[in-house]
């Protein structure tokens, strides 16, 4: 069997964009910000149209029936995006979205960037890879799908993304980053062993919320894997394999589109791990966050708008009465500080040795209004601030369902965003639900009646 290696990443533009860092973390936590970014500025779905961030970014969208597939070009210092429009409608959004994130890379303008990349650069598949990553976050981003308990069948899901009129490549990806299931995705793609043998290597792999994240990129699979029965697009296939791990798991895979310049499909598979091997990190409780969990040290976090000169609704209201110092402290900050520079600013108030009251301003004003007031790249801003100081005061974070209440948000959204910023830096997040009334059903909590 293969042995299992990290990808050794030598592309140029790869390197530019991750000076040092892990390339798919750099480019999934930019792509998520340009997102987020859309969001704010109005963007909805599903489906999400990925011209939307072409419109954000000022880059032009052309129809082009003499491009292969789609393709960046500089023009006279204006960049434009160029599709053929006679492929299938979710290729023709994934290959804008994939073009899009192009310009995630700091020499986007220095070359002509074909979908597929360049055959005659031996490393430019790993630019690919990249860009496909992002693209899944531009057609299916954060809070377009619900948690889930359980994946569905590979056959399952390959019919639902349909219903997002997305590739089976991005929804498998947000699919998986959804459920509680302790499973992981892979890509897959044919290449030429030195014994000139077609072999298919592992492009990337992401875990879900409770699954390891095994060092497997780069590996090339066994030959009598299942990966090689899905011959076509749309083949499905499944086994027990012990190729991805020591242990044997339950392998599921499906052929989809190859890279420009192919014929051989890739393959993109959910594999299932025979049981949890962690909790899931991000703990949800019934309870009141002013009255934190735990023995440690704790930051409690609010949602607090631009305007704010003290703290007027939901869980800061009650903060204020509770601690009217820490109160009185935020609102001499606020004050000194531009309403330009508010949003994205963290204000921390210690109301004694183990607890501090965060204040994240990630609101743009208050009341009735046609749109959510919610800034969601703003609140990302905030929680990266938070997520360092919980880091050098050794605390644990906890918060109320941020941005589902008065604010506008979606849950879904904040959720995915606490998680890939606080579960990667090993914060333990615990999450408050008042607890359900007598008689009455549970349901999503409104941090407004707290």
């Amino acid at each position: 069997m293969a042995q299992s290696q990290e990808i050794s990443w030598t592309n140029k533009s790869v390197l530019k964009l991750a000076k040092g860092n892990d390339p798919i973390a750099v480019i999934e936590k930019r792509a998520r910000d340009l997102a987020l970014r859309a969001h704010d500025a109005g963007w909805k779905g599903p489906p999400y149209d990925p011209i939307a961030i072409a419109d954000l970014l000022k880059i032009p969208v052309e129809a082009n029936a003499s491009v292969a597939d789609a393709r960046i070009v500089a023009r006279h210092h204006q960049l434009t995006i160029q599709y053929n429009p006679t492929q299938a409608r979710t290729r023709v959004r994934f290959s804008i979205a994939h073009e899009i994130a192009h310009t995630l890379f700091p020499d986007v303008a220095e070359e002509v960037r074909n979908r597929g990349g360049s055959r005659s650069v031996s490393d430019d598949w790993q630019l690919e890879v990249l860009c496909n990553i992002a693209a899944a976050e531009f057609i299916m981003p954060m809070g377009s799908m619900h948690p889930t308990e359980k994946l569905s069948s590979i056959e399952e899901m390959v019919i639902q993304r349909k219903r997002f009129d997305v590739s089976v490549e991005a929804f498998l990806i947000r699919a998986i980053k959804m459920t509680s299931e302790s499973a992981a995705m892979f890509c897959a793609s044919a290449v030429q062993t030195d014994a000139d043998v077609t072999q298919y290597r592992v492009d990337y792999t992401i875990p879900s919320k409770t699954a390891p994240d095994l060092p497997i990129r780069g590996r090339l699979i066994p030959r009598d894997s299942v990966v090689y029965s899905c011959t076509a697009i749309g083949y499905t296939d499944k086994k027990t394999e012990n190729w991805f791990s020591h242990e044997r798991v339950s392998v599921e895979c499906v052929g989809i589109p190859t890279f420009f310049g192919s014929n051989v499909p890739r393959v993109a598979g959910v594999v299932r791990f025979s049981k949890d091997t962690r909790l899931d990190p991000l703990k949800f409780v019934h309870g009141n966050v002013l009255d934190p969990r735990g023995s440690s040290n704790k930051v409690v976090c609010q949602l607090v708008n631009d305007q704010a000169r003290v703290w007027g609704g939901g869980v800061a209201k009650s903060a204020g009465q509770k601690f009217p110092e820490a109160q009185r402290k935020f609102s001499e900050w606020i004050a000194g500080l531009p309403r330009s520079q508010r949003l994205g600013s963290v204000h921390f108030a210690p109301v004694n040795d183990s607890l501090t009251i965060a204040s994240l301003v990630g609101q743009e004003g208050f009341g009735a209004a046609t749109a959510p007031r919610i800034r969601y790249a703003a609140l990302e801003k905030c929680f990266e601030k938070v997520s360092e100081f919980a880091g050098r005061k050794s605390a644990t974070v906890h918060m109320p369902r941020l941005g589902a209440g008065q604010s506008g948000g979606q849950w879904e959204t904040v959720e995915e965003m606490v998680r890939s910023t606080f579960i990667p830096d090993h914060i333990s997040v615990t999450i408050y639900d008042l607890p359900p009334k007598r008689g009455t059903p549970p349901g999503p909590f409104d941090e407004s009646r707290q």
